[in-house]
């Protein structure tokens, strides 16, 4: 993986580029990433808030009212693409590797996490660590 990568929404209102290398690679079975997925599990890097410049229309943002340690998730207001999620006590943006100009450039993930609400056809790669929750170092 190169140390600049770029993207953007479906729609092309919001670009960004990314400046540094991610910290993480994983995937994410939680219940909340197979809503915004459509199903499947969430494909993310974790990438520093100073690397990453975003571009085009403002985007809008999500969080849920009800829950007091909810993350943000940031959006296209014109396609709906989920692009980026902030969540509480962590310094890096969650970045979504759908929305990757090349996502081959992923290269697939390091961990999976919360796979005790994984769906029984989601598939994780043999051999690669699984939690069943966060881990601590996330």
């Amino acid at each position: 993986m190169t140390d600049e990568l770029e993207g953007g929404c479906f729609c092309g209102a919001i670009r960004y580029t990314v400046t540094s290398k991610p910290r993480l690679k994983a995937q994410c079975h939680c219940r909340a990433c197979q809503y915004f997925s459509g199903g499947g599990p969430n494909y993310y890097m974790l990438v520093s808030p100073e690397s990453l410049t975003l571009s085009g229309d403002a985007p809008g943002t999500y969080r849920n009212p009800d829950k007091p340690d909810a993350v943000t998730r940031m959006f296209c207001k014109t396609c709906g693409t989920h692009l980026t999620t902030e969540r509480p006590g962590l310094k890096e943006r969650v970045l979504k590797v759908g929305t990757l100009d090349d996502p081959s450039a992923f290269r697939g993930p390091k961990i999976a996490i919360f796979c005790e609400e994984k769906q029984d056809w989601h598939v994780i790669p043999e051999g690669l660590p699984t939690f069943d929750t966060l881990p601590s170092n996330t």
